[in-house]
């Protein structure tokens, strides 16, 4: 069983080094008491298969002194159960600049005068912790994806880093832009094929309009840019830590153009190795 204790100063990104955990199948409990750790480690044990990876936040809103978690620590040794201390730590500079820029109070602003002596005082008091720790992480420099990086590399098992996922879907620019869409691309100037009698009631899934729609040198121009940049950002997006992709595309009803354009672009993402997922939002209104 991985059983890790999560502790450090506030501010430092303890909540995200959790939620990172949580991602790769920890279960994961922010400020257990601490006289509950052994007692909640027990029942880890008796059903192994379902917490067989355990990730427990301890940290100073659970008081100024640690001798109740030493304590659980020693009983936890006590009982066979093989727990690592992982503490998150940044400069009391980057510590004080995120407690401004978030506006929140520090857990001991009442016990100091201020915002640099609550940390410095923090400091302090976990120092008996951070000397236990296995392992030490500085969040000073650390972007999210390279904390993220560092908790796979030090805790993550071979196949744990999610796949993302790349949803492709259509929609009519008439009905709105989906709220959802964290890439628009507009394909409204393509040659529409509304306009040609026998197509109008067709979809850009059938091959007449599809034809149509690819049958113009500037949709192959705009597709092999479109291609182009796609395949430049995926992997970025993948390095960045993102595990969902929604790429909309719109024409004005969202029926012939934006259809045939989603569906050959899903395709696309598929042949380079993503999950690729194909939706067409307005591809049926009347």
């Amino acid at each position: 069983m991985d059983f890790i204790i999560i502790s450090g100063l506030s501010g430092a990104g303890k909540s995200k080094a959790a939620s990172f955990l949580e991602d790769i199948g920890f279960y994961v409990v922010d400020n257990m008491p601490a006289p509950l750790i052994p007692r909640f480690a027990e029942l880890c044990m008796a059903t192994p298969a379902r917490y067989d990876r355990v990730a427990l936040v301890t940290d100073i809103r659970g008081g100024q002194t640690f001798d109740g978690l030493f304590s659980a620590l020693d009983e936890l040794h006590t009982m066979g159960c093989d727990y690592k201390i992982l503490f998150v730590e940044a400069s009391v500079e980057t510590i004080i600049k995120r407690y401004k820029e978030t506006r929140r109070g520090h857990p001991l602003a009442a016990s100091a005068d201020s915002l640099n002596e609550a940390v410095q005082l923090e400091r302090t008091v976990l120092s008996p912790v951070r000397q236990r720790a296995e392992y030490i992480i500085d969040t000073t420099a650390l972007s999210t994806a390279k904390l993220r990086g560092e908790m796979l590399r030090l805790f993550g098992h071979s196949g744990d880093t999610p796949e993302m996922t790349v949803n492709v879907t259509s929609f009519g620019f008439k009905y709105g832009i989906p709220i959802e869409a964290d890439l628009v691309f507009d394909v409204r100037f393509l040659p529409n094929p509304y306009y040609i009698a026998e197509l109008r009631h067709q979809t850009g899934l059938d091959a007449g309009v599809y034809d149509f729609v690819f049958g113009y040198r500037q949709t192959a121009d705009f597709m092999n840019y479109l291609e182009n940049l796609i395949g430049f950002l995926l992997p970025l997006y993948v390095a960045e830590g993102k595990t969902a992709l929604v790429i909309a595309v719109g024409c004005t009803g969202g029926h012939h153009r934006s259809v045939a354009i989603t569906h050959a672009l899903a395709e696309f993402i598929k042949q380079k190795g993503y999950q690729a997922a194909e939706n067409h939002r307005d591809m049926t209104r009347a």
